[in-house]
């Protein structure tokens, strides 16, 4: 039942002791707050660096050469490694089994490029059919390469949605069009859109044209792979680690590069990556945790505090109370509500706020590995529920301390 003259005596409370109470108050609130928001940016930063590895496929896995830096078999160090079509061959020999998608790439560099008489400066690079996949282009006209355009070399592009808007604003499709990289017209037969522009400055061919055409060899830049998505992030971390392990090996063996030797030839898992990224997160959530709990305390123990002083100055009409007959609960519920009241009121005052702001800012953030800051609204109001319970258990020491004060003590306090 409300007990309209109780609440009545607690706000009365309230004010004669306002500035304690309105800082102790902003303190809880404060607490509530920078948790909220703590907890937001930790889930902002999760949610930027999953966009992050968004950009390509979530397993993929790439090999790239670099510059040998031990002395091993008595070569010395300083070697260049250069990966070649047997290189890609014999690791689908090898893991074939494990990959879902495969693709070989080749920088074709020292063209010229031009689309009448427009010169273009966009990157072209010689890949394979199933590179759209690994790169997770996604076709906005006609198609990507295929697996006749491998064997037949043919001379066929992909562009990219920033070239069709830079070079081919004027028509409605650039499809069918022809571009002439170093004298050889290549026909556009799509074009594909990534997250960032920067991705969509690049002209695909493929990479048997790109190798016989402009004189590439059997030379390759960089090989890519994506591996079969697993149930459990854990154990597809476990299968990409043994994968990248294995795979290196190899060709660390076929290149003869001592197997400490990572940087001659470097392979890099965007599993293994996004796991290493995921557990400093963790850690800066449990910091983050750790920074608001802490504040809260501190709002607590302020809760605790005020109590006290509420209860000293009480001490008279805790006496007249008792020697009226009230019962020592009565006394402990007394003292209790007004530590539970001053708690959930600045509790849900600072939860508002945060979770206001966190919703109307939230959805503009967009800076590098923060993304969209919120924070789960079961969690945050949990953290409220346990706020109020510590406020109760802070204001139940003072309320006893009440309780347990003799009633001729009390009458006689000044």
């Amino acid at each position: 039942m409300f007990d309209l003259e109780r609440w009545q005596e607690i706000f009365d409370t309230i004010r004669k002791n306002k500035l304690r109470t309105f800082l102790t108050g902003l303190s809880v609130a404060s607490g509530i707050f920078i948790l909220v928001i703590l907890l937001g940016f930790g889930q902002g930063m999760q949610n930027g660096v999953a966009h992050e590895f968004e950009e390509d496929a979530a397993t993929s896995v790439w090999v790239w050469p670099g510059v040998t830096s031990k002395e091993f078999k008595g070569l010395n160090p300083g070697r260049s490694i250069q990966l070649k079509n047997e290189n890609y061959e014999s690791s689908l020999a090898l893991f074939g089994d494990k990959i879902e998608y495969k693709s070989p790439r080749i920088f074709v560099r020292n063209v010229s490029v031009n689309y009448g008489k427009e010169a273009l400066v966009y990157g072209i690079q010689g890949v394979s059919y199933d590179f759209q996949f690994i790169e997770n282009a996604n076709m906005s006209e006609g198609r990507f390469l295929n697996y006749q355009d491998e064997v037949t070399t043919a001379k066929v592009a992909i562009i990219g949605n920033k070239i069709k808007r830079d070079v081919f604003k004027d028509l409605e499709s650039p499809l069918g069009e022809y571009i002439n990289i170093s004298g050889v017209l290549f026909k556009i037969v799509g074009t594909y859109s990534e997250r960032e522009d920067r991705e969509e400055e690049r002209i695909y061919i493929p990479i048997t044209t790109a190798q016989r055409v402009f004189n590439g060899g059997d030379r390759i830049n960089n090989m890519s792979y994506t591996l079969p998505m697993e149930e459990n992030f854990d154990q597809a971390v476990i299968k990409a680690t043994a994968f990248k392990e294995k795979l290196q090996a190899h060709l660390q063996k076929a290149h003869t590069v001592a197997p400490e030797d990572t940087g001659a030839i470097q392979v890099w898992s965007a599993l293994e990556e996004a796991k290493r990224y995921y557990s400093l997160i963790g850690n800066i959530k449990f910091f983050f945790w750790f920074v608001g709990i802490c504040t809260i305390i501190a709002g607590v123990v302020g809760v605790s505090n005020i109590m006290l002083i509420v209860v000293k100055e009480r001490t008279r009409e805790i006496g007249i109370r008792k020697a009226l007959g009230a019962k020592p609960w009565s006394i402990v519920g007394m003292i209790l509500q007004e530590s539970i009241f001053v708690t959930a009121i600045s509790g849900f005052a600072g939860l508002i706020f945060s979770m206001g702001l966190l919703e109307i800012v939230g959805p503009y953030v967009e800076v590098d590995y923060i993304l969209n800051p919120s924070v789960n609204f079961n969690v945050a109001l949990s953290t409220v529920l346990v706020l109020i319970f510590a406020g109760a258990v802070a204001g139940f020491f003072p309320a006893w301390r009440a309780a347990s004060i003799h009633t001729i003590d009390a009458l006689r306090d000044e």
